[in-house]
């Protein structure tokens, strides 16, 4: 900026000398004695009235327009090799963010297959094992129909496969899977007492005792293959008591054996 102001301020200058240069008179009256000399003598020096600022001003000229000129092409250059570079860093930083976004994304996935190893491997730890009453005694039954059997106080469930708030058992996996479950009879001359295994709605097997007086008890057991999802209870068979204590003689247990 400061070069380009200075150009024309240069070229007034120059100007105003030259103008001086050719106000002065060409004819301006010698003295005679001087004529004289320069007739007679060596030629006066033709050099001595060339102005000598207006050429160096051109070659100055002539300079700094080829610098102004270098200057302008390495400038451009410059900008060229700012705007190479901007550009190649915009496209590392776009490629950081997609190798970061990818990475992510990698261990998202990575935690998820984790997470389903876990559960694999805590659904193929499946055992429960629970009695009918939580607390106390008592006798349950007789009913017309069959009834659905809470087994309310659980003393292991692994897994958390069995809910003692329905008496369901639920296959998390599937495989074969072993039952077993005990019912308590009171002896009674009208009613027996039984239960019976059921898979989703299919009756499996029924344990059964009937007396007439004292304690007497059934037993059953029954090795399944369950989808995932497949549900295992037990029913109170119709027209049957169920005597419970604190001895808990009604039990029922499950365990995953293998998977398949």
């Amino acid at each position: 900026m400061e070069m380009t102001m200075f150009i024309p301020l240069l070229l007034l200058i120059c100007s105003f000398s030259t103008a001086q240069l050719q106000q002065e008179p060409d004819n301006e009256m010698i003295p005679h004695g001087k004529q004289t000399e320069s007739r007679g003598g060596e030629p006066a020096n033709a050099s001595d009235h060339q102005p000598a600022c207006p050429q160096d001003i051109h070659a100055v000229l002539r300079e700094m327009t080829a610098l102004l000129t270098e200057q302008r092409v390495e400038i451009s250059h410059l900008q060229r090799d700012n705007e190479a570079q901007v550009n190649n860093l915009k496209k590392e930083i776009s490629q950081l963010q997609r190798d970061n976004e990818a990475q992510a994304a990698k261990l998202e996935g990575q935690k998820t297959e984790v997470d389903n190893l876990k559960q694999q491997i805590q659904a193929k730890q499946v055992a429960f094992s629970a009695s009918l009453l939580a607390s106390g005694s008592g006798i349950i039954g007789p009913f017309n129909t069959q009834t659905a059997l809470v087994f309310r106080r659980v003393v292991t469930n692994i897994g958390n496969a069995y809910n003692p708030n329905t008496g369901f058992f639920i296959a998390p996996v599937r495989g074969a899977y072993h039952f077993e479950f005990h019912i308590g009879a009171d002896g009674h001359n009208s009613h027996g007492s039984g239960a019976v295994l059921f898979k989703n709605g299919e009756h499996i097997f029924i344990a059964y005792e009937h007396q007439s007086n004292g304690y007497g008890s059934s037993a059953n057991g029954a090795t399944l293959l369950l989808e995932v999802g497949d549900v295992v209870f037990l029913r109170q068979y119709q027209n049957t008591r169920i005597h419970d204590s604190q001895n808990h003689h009604n039990t029922f247990s499950g365990h995953l054996v293998f998977t398949m």
